[in-house]
């Protein structure tokens, strides 16, 4: 039986799934815009650090104030309306909730709420990319112990790649390389909150009339969500990173076959199995043909000559050998899909992709020479970026991650393009997400060297 059939039968059974969203930005709003029209689900609660704002992001989306209007949770259960608040620990551990959605963006949010989710039993949809690749292998030890769900979101690339390399390997096939595209130049690493409106193109009347934050869309082009993702799905889907980190060549679909391939068979790749971000524009800023900006793709390899056949038969687009073909989807609808994720869960008890292997890590990189007592101030901020590595290596050079480059002052001076380690800075180890970040090091440093 299909998703939606499942979900049509918990409605007129009356028990629908009871979904709860933490952050109701813009991810979190996509979602909220779509979750009345599923039936079999309820969003019973919203918690946003203001409740204001989760009220008006429910009023853009189309929502008519009485729908959450409830006054407390389990009123909200009763009528089938939706409780807004601003207590997500409360929330969590309520006897209303099924599947918690973290949208908060925040690294140490991210990891309270999935802990909490686990010591209360609720599924959780991990939106929050920057919590689970800072953290995410040893919260999904954790989620496993509870015996709980901890999902990728669908709609967020990570997910929809993971997808694709199921679909790839379940049939047969090797995956080569998987990733996503991007708008990408070089000096799109140095890009501030104060740059990042130009380099999009958006006019100052489409910046004042959506719901866009300059850091996090800057997060987005400096290059630091796209290591975050491909950490993702490195270590969603037994990938390795590329060693000096990613290359972001030009590359639009029909090329994907011919360029993600290993260098022995005329492509650019040190390695098969391996993730990589194509950018939709030269290096020169001419755009690509038939770019990929908006998608995903997974390139995989023919595992003989009649499967090599098959390919041409179907009209695959193939490299040159015919042994090297991609499949791709061309958009991704982020927060307006999140309800597979919510379904798959409820109904089928399987996530839409999870974090395995610890294979790639995102440390946090100087945009420009960094002085000595300046303060850090994280993803898409004016000081750092995020850079992919192997996660052997981010734990042999002490790399400090991405996900805690908040607020932390540096001890020295670090020049341009140069990892920050945890030696370069102040920090409070006594915080819960610096605390199990550096227990998730020592466990697999233990691991890997054994």
């Amino acid at each position: 039986m299909s998703l939606i059939q499942k979900l049509k039968a918990r409605a007129v059974e009356g028990r629908p799934v009871r979904v709860a969203v933490i952050g109701a930005g813009k991810f979190g709003s996509m979602y909220l815009s779509q979750a009345p029209r599923t039936p079999g689900i309820h969003l019973v609660a919203v918690a946003d650090l203001s409740p204001d704002r989760a009220r008006a992001s429910l009023a853009r989306v189309g929502w008519e104030s009485p729908r959450f209007a409830a006054t407390s949770l389990a009123q909200a259960a009763k009528d089938g309306s939706t409780f807004i608040t601003d207590d997500a620990p409360s929330m969590i551990g309520s006897d209303f909730v099924d599947i918690v959605i973290d949208a908060t963006g925040s690294p140490a949010a991210g990891i309270a709420h999935a802990l909490l989710c686990c010591e209360h039993r609720k599924h959780i949809i991990m939106v929050n990319v920057e919590a689970d690749v800072l953290a995410g292998p040893l919260l999904a030890r954790r989620a496993k112990e509870a015996g709980i769900i901890y999902s990728m979101a669908s709609g967020d690339q990570p997910a929809l790649i993971a997808e694709l390399v199921d679909w790839a390997r379940t049939i047969g096939m090797e995956v080569v390389c998987a990733g996503k595209g991007t708008k990408y130049l070089p000096i799109y690493h140095k890009s501030t909150p104060d740059t990042v409106w130009g380099h999009y193109g958006f006019s100052d009347e489409q910046v004042a009339g959506g719901d866009f934050n300059a850091q996090m869309f800057n997060s987005f082009l400096d290059g630091t969500k796209s290591a975050l993702e491909m950490a993702a799905v490195a270590n969603g889907c037994e990938l390795t990173p590329p060693k000096d980190g990613l290359y972001f060549p030009p590359c639009g679909v029909d090329d994907l076959p011919h360029l993600l391939r290993p260098r022995s068979d005329g492509g650019i790749l040190a390695q098969k199995g391996t993730v990589e971000v194509v950018s939709s524009i030269e290096r020169d800023g001419r755009p690509v043909f038939r770019d990929l900006r908006w998608g995903v793709y997974a390139v995989f390899e023919a595992p003989s000559k009649y499967v090599m056949d098959c390919f041409q038969q179907y009209g695959l687009k193939t490299d040159s050998t015919g042994q090297y073909a991609a499949m791709y989807k061309p958009y991704h609808l982020i927060g307006l899909e999140l309800g597979i994720s919510v379904a798959s869960i409820a109904v089928r008890q399987e996530a839409t992709g999870a974090t395995g292997e610890w294979r790639g890590d995102v440390g946090a990189t100087a945009k420009r020479q960094l002085k000595k007592g300046e303060k850090l101030d994280g993803e898409g901020g004016f000081t750092v970026y995020g850079k992919l590595m192997q996660t052997e290596d981010s734990l042999r050079m002490n790399a400090l991650p991405i996900g805690l480059a908040h607020n932390m002052v540096l001890k020295r001076d670090i020049a341009e393009g140069e990892v920050v380690t945890w030696n370069d800075v102040v920090f409070d180890a006594t915080q819960q997400a610096v605390a199990f970040r550096r227990e998730q090091e020592a466990i697999f440093r233990k691991e890997m060297s054994s």
